[in-house]
This record gives C-alpha cells, structure tokens and sequence, in this order.
C-alpha cells in the first residue's frame, strides 16, 4: 500500500533514504519473483551449458573459451570450433549382449534342401547367427510343501515327520521370494503398494495393499538386526557423510500429515581407494533438531560432511565444549556454488558466472584425480586447486564489500565466506570430497519412493522405510541385484541357518565376497 502524502518526510535526505530502502526492497523482491519462475518454468540443469551463454562472451579472463550450449546458434567461429572438437562415440550396445544371459537357440530351415538344379540333396556349408534380447513375463506359481508322516507298523514309538519350514509371515501364503519381490518393488524401483496390487490383479490375484502391507512390515521386523550392523558399521568410520529430507506420516489426531525426517548418513571410500565399502543408512526420527542428530551420532568422532544446516554447526559447538569425540565439519561445495547458479539464472550476473567458472576448474581437478590414493589427490589439491580457492577468496572478499548484502550475490558471497573453513577442507585431506553429492544422491532414491508412496502410515511404517530403504540402496550401492540379495538374506535369517553373531557376513559387500569367491572357486573346479 502506498505512503499517503501528508505522511512522507520533508526533510530530502530522510526521502531519499527511504526511496534507496524502497529501491533494495523491491529488487530483493524481484529476485524471489525471478526465483519462482525459474522453479515453475526454468531449466532445472546446472551446467555451465545450461546457462545464459551470453554471458560467458563477456570480458571474464579465461572464461571465454568456455563452450556454447549446444542449441545455441553462436558465431562460425563457434561453429568451427565444435566441430573440429572430438566427437564421443555414442555408448550404444550393438549386438554384444552379456554373456552370462541363458541362451535358446532357434534354428530356421529352408522349405527345401533339395537342389532345384539336379535334385541332390544340399550340404550344409555355413551359418548366419544373430542375438536378439527376449523376456520371459514373472511366473507366479504356488508352491505345495509336503510332509510326509512315517511310523512303524510293530512299535508305539511314534509319528516321524520332517519340521514345517519357517517362512516370513508365519501361516502366511508368501514365500520369502515374494515378500522380497514386494520389497525391492517399491523401495528399489519405487513401485508403491497400490500398483503392485493393480500388478497382481493382471495376473487373477487380488491382493489387498494391506496384504501387501503386512508382508512389508514383517520382512523389516526380520531385517532390524541387520539394520542395526548397517548404522554401527556406517557410524564407526572416521568420515561421514550427512543429510535429511522430510518424510510425511500420518497423524489422525490432527487429520493431517505431520513433517517428520528421515536422515541418512552415508560412506564410500572408492573415491580415495579406502577400506570401507559403499553404504547407507536411514534413520526415520520425528524432528529435524541438533537434539535428534546428537542422539544418532553420540558415538561418532571425525570428519561430518554436510551442507550448511544449523543443526550440524550446533552438534560441533557442543562437541568441542564437552570431552566428546572430537568432529570436523567439511560443507558442501556444490551448495555454495548452487546459489551462484541462482544469481545467474535470475539476474545474469557477470561476477556470480565469474564464481561458478572458477568452481568449474575445481571440479575438473577432482575428475581427474578421483580413483587415485588420499596421497596423491592431496598433493595435487595443494598445488592445483589451492590457488583457485585462494583467488576465490579473494574474489568473495571484494564482492561482499562493493555490493549490497541485502541483493542474492551479496547472500552467496557472505554465506560461501561464512563457511570457508569448512569448504577448504579438502585441501587439508585428500580422503575428503569437495560435496556432500554422495549422500545427495542417496537422498534421491527415497525421494521418488516418498513421492509415490506419499506418506508413511505410523512411526511405525516410517521405521520400517528407514530399515528397507537402508538395505536395499546399500545393497544397490555396492552392484548387486536387489531382488537376488535380498531373498537369500531373508531365507537365512527366517531359517536361522545364519545366526545373530553372523549378521555381519550378510551385508552386502560381504554377501558379494562371499558369492564371488564361492564362484571363482568352482571356476577352479
């Protein structure tokens, strides 16, 4: 609503600090406006490619032999440029299929082997052979368990009869290969339980979602134990990757959904050539308070990779207070530079595209070096990467004093500044990784599962997603089949031909060593 007249200032330099303050107002304004659209209608990408090419011809030192977008109509120049640059061959597969699939042979006969010449008959002199991949539908059958009884015609001593196996649901009509099928189904492929009931309606089933349901819960009620090695064995390394995404679940007192968390903590150590294997866990918990990641984390000490949430800056302020494991945050790169990108995609800022080239660099470095030992990425660091950081802080420093602190720029400079120590870590460490996007993209896998699935039913059921969901995605993580792992895992521990002390043996890195080295060893045989 707009001032009345008779309430304006007189005095000039009161008016004009109030149309400067108006002024910064209304271009912050604009920013969230140009914000929202880009959310509703702009390109989601963050590449450099993606961007306004138009800035990159501006006078940016080395900048301007950055690529075009590859839709853009630039210049001959540009032109000539693309196509002298080295075409990638397309990975396509052509006619080299795997060769561990089955294979059934077709054979095609001509009508006649007679010689239309002189009527003898035609010798077969060669072959033409090509592979075509095929797919066989799921087989739903029904398996009929008989126990036969045995007792002797001339003694009492009683009825001998084999022990009914143990299954998932007891009295239930799921084997353990079903329920796993369920599983995978909707926490590796994201296929929530109301399609997978409509699946089975295909095929003259009708199954309740609750059924289905019930055969979820149960098959995590076996899998807790393993969870429970998962989370210790995750938490027990000297790094740590951390992050947390809502999770509605449904409250019936309030007729509505409550927010709750699912928090994941992840490691790999491929990166580097380290001991741990890739793995991650999810924790279902009913807040997103520093109160809640003390409690998960109460036994961990070492480096804590995350973004810049206040909850995890909170948890290190405590812990160097109190003689507690000592912990050292590493933040996000990639989330410094995501609000340069914002800057850009909205305002076309020279100086936010100056930012993200300069970050560009730094990830080209961490390309090249990934794979190789913590040494070697270290030095490296040291001696590549440390000047563009150094000239970036530099840069941040200069850009904080010249522009408002109130415009988007102005933010991502004070918030990248305002996290330095934490985002040079890598420098200091070559076991640590320029961004928390490993965890990121576990994070991700839960999301479609969230989005299909909408919410969870109780504490209960957010439990049993956290349990599955950490399972299933470490098992993914580590290359295996979902499907394969998990069936066998459930028919040990439901058979108890694995006990409690030997749940270690059936993570999924360990299960795969076990597999291989159970392979090689017949390929020996």
């Amino acid at each position: 609503m707009a001032p009345r007249a008779d309430s304006l200032p007189t005095d000039p330099a009161e008016l004009t600090q109030m149309v400067l303050a108006l002024k910064a107002e209304n271009a912050e304004l604009r920013v969230y406006a140009d914000i929202l659209r880009q959310m509703i209608f702009g390109a989601k990408s963050e590449k450099m490619a993606a961007l306004d090419s138009m800035q990159i011809a501006l006078d940016l030192g080395d900048l301007s032999t950055l690529p075009l977008a590859a839709n853009d109509d630039g210049a001959s120049g540009a032109g000539e440029e693309r196509s002298r640059r080295k075409r990638r061959s397309p990975s396509r597969n052509m006619g080299a299929l795997l060769r561990h699939l089955p294979r059934y042979e077709e054979v095609i006969e001509p009508k006649s082997t007679i010689c239309p010449c002189c009527s003898g008959t035609l010798h077969r002199i060669g072959e033409d052979v090509s592979e075509a991949l095929d797919l066989v539908p799921a087989l739903l059958r029904v398996i009929r368990t008989i126990r036969p009884k045995y007792a002797c015609r001339t003694c009492v001593a009683g009825v001998v009869q084999a022990p009914a196996r143990l299954r998932v649901m007891d009295g239930g009509m799921a084997t353990t290969a079903l329920v796993a099928h369920v599983v995978v189904s909707k926490f590796a492929w994201h296929l929530p339980l109301y399609r997978q009931a409509q699946i089975f309606s295909g095929y003259g089933l009708d199954i309740n979602r609750g059924t289905l349901g019930g055969w979820v819960a149960r098959a995590a009620w076996w899998l807790r134990p393993l969870y429970d090695r998962l989370l210790s064995f995750i938490r027990s390394q000297p790094r740590l990757f951390c992050d947390e995404t809502p999770l509605p679940r449904l409250d019936p007192g309030r007729k509505r959904t409550k927010i709750c968390q699912l928090w994941a903590q992840a490691v790999d150590d491929r990166p580097w050539q380290g001991p741990a294997p890739p793995a991650v866990g999810y924790v279902f918990a009913e807040s997103r308070g520093t109160a809640e990641i003390e409690s998960q984390l109460s036994a961990f000490g070492g480096v804590l990779q995350v973004d810049g949430y206040a909850a995890y800056k909170t948890l290190a302020k405590r812990r160097r207070k109190s003689n507690a494991a000592p912990l050292r945050l590493a933040f996000c790169l990639a989330h410094a530079r995501r609000k340069f990108v914002e800057v850009v995609k909205t305002t076309n800022s020279a100086e936010a595209l100056g930012v993200i080239a300069t970050l560009a660099e730094v990830y080209r470095i961490e390309s090249r070096i990934r794979g190789m030992d913590a040494e070697t990425r270290l030095s490296v660091r040291r001696a590549e990467s440390a000047p563009f950081m150094a000239a970036l802080k530099e840069r941040l420093t200069a850009m904080v004093e010249e522009v408002s602190a109130k415009s988007a720029l102005g933010k991502a400079a004070a918030y990248t500044l305002a996290h330095w120590q934490g985002l040079v870590a890598f420098l200091d460490d070559g076991r640590i990784e320029v961004d928390s996007n490993l965890v990121e993209r576990s994070i991700k896998s839960v999301c479609l599962t969230r989005k299909n699935a909408l919410f969870a039913r109780s504490r209960r059921g957010g439990e049993t997603f956290a349990i599955l969901a950490s399972l299933i995605n470490t098992a993914k993580l580590n290359g295996l089949d979902p499907q394969i792992w998990l069936a066998d895992v459930l028919e040990r521990i439901v058979s108890g031909a694995v006990p409690v002390n030997r749940l270690d043996s059936l993570l999924p890195w360990t299960w795969k060593a076990e597999r291989d080295a159970l392979g090689a060893g017949m390929l020996a045989a």
